[in-house]
């Protein structure tokens, strides 16, 4: 069963007189454990994609599936559980409290878990934080830690919830290059160790060079998809002619 299944999605909205086509017909699967890239130009619909599969926005027509559960019919609350309980964050801001420690950020998530008390909590906390390699700063506050540390909290504050897919809408835009390739081989390590689905909007090459499936994104509509095999990608124009399999996760020396 695919994680994610969108059906015939379009989403509109106003801009004052003018309807925008921000995504048109949208059929496309996610299978569990894809290191997935959507690529596109600007104002191409890869941000309103990876928001409606977030659960963020909802679309105007068609059918989104998530773990096999149809969200049309959810309230706005029902959408909140499901991202609380289901999806990791990562941002290209980071979306870091201010005031709050490494630890406490990662921690924040965490407190509308009423199965889970203080000490399992600290647990979890110090658990992802051993998984990006920050236990040392832990005390630390966004100001007092590098772009590429802040990016790494945000990481962990998106695996502590043990989400089914974590979405990362442009997560190496405001890292140099070394900070950027360190933080992409740090997702990468995840999601062969842990399995964990990671879908990212972006228009960068680093990220799309790691990644094992790509979504192409142009005017709204998928343009093209692909897998990554042993030497090369191998692309099918014709977005539905073979969704499912292109985005199941890569076999043995696809990676």
């Amino acid at each position: 069963m695919s994680l994610i299944r969108l059906e015939h999605v379009s989403k509109e909205y106003r801009l004052g007189d003018q309807l925008v086509h921000a995504l048109q017909d949208v059929s496309m699967t996610i299978d569990e454990g894809v290191f997935l890239a959507i690529a596109g130009p600007s104002g191409s619909g890869k941000s309103t994609l990876l928001n409606l599969i977030g659960c963020i926005d909802t679309p105007t027509r068609g059918k989104i599936f998530l773990d096999g559960h149809e969200l049309s019919g959810y309230s706005s609350s029902q959408l909140a559980r499901v991202r609380a309980r289901m999806i990791g964050f990562i941002f290209q801001t980071f979306n870091l409290f201010p005031v709050l420690s490494a630890e406490e950020n990662v921690e924040y998530p965490l407190l509308q878990f009423k199965e889970l008390d203080a000490a399992r909590r600290r647990e979890r906390v110090a658990r992802f934080l051993r998984v990006v390699e920050l236990e040392r700063y832990a005390k630390h506050r966004p100001n007092e830690l590098s772009g590429g540390q802040r990016q790494r909290v945000a990481i962990a504050r998106a695996l502590a919830t043990k989400p089914k897919i974590i979405l990362a809408d442009e997560p190496t835009a405001n890292l140099d290059h070394k900070t950027g390739e360190g933080i992409l081989e740090l997702m990468k390590r995840i999601n062969r160790t842990s399995r964990t689905t990671f879908v990212f909007s972006t228009h960068d090459r680093k990220v799309i060079a790691k990644a094992d499936r790509l979504i192409r994104i142009e005017d709204g509509r998928i343009d093209s998809l692909a897998l990554r095999t042993a030497s090369d990608w191998v692309v099918v124009k014709n977005a539905k002619s073979a969704p499912e399999e292109l985005t199941s996760p890569p076999k043995e020396g696809q990676r």
